[in-house]
């Protein structure tokens, strides 16, 4: 609870600084918050939280996504300088609201009982409503702010009508009651209908199929740097708090929803791998790619281990990493050419070699090739539902929908590399920051796919 109070107070300073200079100072005041509260968060935590214990709690497990949402944010304040170079006259309220929806999402790696889940989710989410519709004059932005607000609170909706029904069963919010309930009353069906509905709108929060309709627009019409949000610490807290409410609250009756669970996440590996490959718009196949994803890091419930919670932790990072090595250069693009289509990245390399290496090394991450993260993620995912027999099925169409996905990333490498003149006419160059960036996130692909073993060390595990 220490991390979640520096990064509360870390958010107001942010706010408040935008009396000055337009903000300008926002994004160093968020930095350095950040890393306060990252060195925080490798400290044990201090006694006087115990009385919170049932509301929430700092285990192992919530230090541990808490680091890495801590790492991954941090890096996207370094890309924030020129990401938000058209937002000078409300950046302090950008990064603030980044850093407030950062608290609802630390709340989600703690929560105890569905009240907290619930108040998680909204503090999460209702900042990123806002962010969504950051380019007030764009309608593809104003489209996006409201689509995914209006999506949010259908799924709100469900979320609390599957609350109301597990209150009603149980007559509690505590989640290792409600297991306790569930392992003595698995044919309940209020109850069981109460999972489903959660279910239901936990994948909304995660964007998987069918649940995922909102997506390829929210993540096309919002700021790229906000969209990189949504599709690493956003996409790290909705899954870890789906892990923990299912394998947690619900364990008692994981034969009754795990079967439907799967059906998404084929539903979503097909869909969105195909969806994909139909693309033109480099932003809007990430929307794609971050779907599918959301497929693989699925297989995490299916034969699960002592070592299933480290093997979600390591994917989640791995793929954050390369969605903001795609992003960063996505986003330098994106102001160059104001497009994002497939041809504004022509010839990149020749202009800004570095800039289309990372893309290509996150690119070919995301796609699982061998000696990158990426691939120890899959691999290790793969590996944990192939145990069980039961799952073969669901592993094949995993690794078909891999497959697929590999054809339109390598078309994105293709336009990179692959044309003899570049096609930046432009005197703009990377700023130094961007650079070293992007060399620690090659550096941590690479590093990480050869000496997987180094991710626990690094976060003190």
């Amino acid at each position: 609870m220490s991390v979640l109070i520096i990064v509360f107070l870390t958010a107001v300073a942010a706010l408040f600084s935008g009396v000055f200079e337009q903000g300008k100072f926002a994004r160093y005041i968020g930095i350095f918050g950040l890393i306060i509260a990252l060195y925080v968060s490798f400290l044990p935590e201090y006694s006087f939280f115990e009385q919170y214990r049932n509301m929430y709690d700092y285990s192992a497990n919530t230090a541990l996504f808490t680091k890495i949402s801590l790492v991954v944010t941090i890096l996207l304040f370094f890309l924030g300088g020129f990401a938000f170079s058209n937002h000078r006259s409300h950046q302090s309220e950008l990064y603030a609201l980044i850093l407030f929806a950062l608290c609802g999402g630390i709340i989600l790696f703690g929560f105890q009982n569905l009240v907290t889940l619930f108040l998680g989710i909204e503090i999460l989410s209702i900042p990123l409503y806002v962010m969504a519709g950051a380019n007030k004059t764009d309608l593809r932005s104003n489209e996006a702010s409201i689509k995914y607000f209006l999506m949010g609170a259908f799924a709100t909706g469900f979320l609390l009508f599957g609350i109301a029904f597990i209150y009603g069963s149980t007559g509690t919010f505590d989640l290792y009651k409600i297991q306790e309930f569930g392992i003595t009353n698995p044919k309940n069906v209020m109850f069981i209908l109460g999972v489903i509905l959660m279910l239901c709108a936990m994948s909304f929060k995660v964007a998987l199929a069918p649940f995922h309709m909102w997506s390829p627009d929210v993540y096309t019409g919002s700021p790229s740097l906000i969209t990189a949000f949504m599709a690493s610490v956003v996409k790290i807290a909705g899954f870890f708090a789906l892990f923990r409410m299912m394998t947690i609250g619900f364990y008692g009756v994981t034969q009754e929803w795990i079967n439907i669970f799967g059906v998404f996440l084929i539903i979503t590996l097909l869909l969105a791998n195909v969806m994909g490959l139909a693309q033109t718009n480099a932003k809007r196949m990430l929307a794609y790619s971050s779907v599918s994803h959301a497929g693989y890091i699925g297989l995490v419930f299916f034969g699960m281990n002592t070592l299933s919670t480290y093997t979600l932790a390591f994917y989640l990072f791995a793929y954050s990493l390369s969605t903001i090595g795609v992003f960063m250069c996505l986003i330098w693009v994106e102001k160059v050419k104001r497009e994002t289509s497939y041809g504004a990245f022509k010839g990149l390399a020749k202009t800004e070699p570095l800039l289309a290496v990372v893309a290509a090394i996150s690119l070919l991450s995301m796609a699982g090739v061998p000696l990158t993260a990426g691939f120890m993620g899959k691999f290790s995912l793969f590996a944990q539902a192939l145990s069980n027999d039961n799952n073969a099925f669901l592993v094949i169409v995993a690794v078909l929908g891999s497959a697929i996905s590999i054809a339109y990333y390598l078309r994105l490498i293709i336009a990179m590399f692959f044309f003899k003149e570049s096609t930046f006419k432009t005197s703009e160059k990377v700023t130094i920051t961007y650079n070293i960036v992007a060399v620690c996130i090659i550096a941590s692909l690479v590093i990480l796919g050869v000496f997987p073993d180094l991710f626990a060390k690094g976060f003190g595990l």
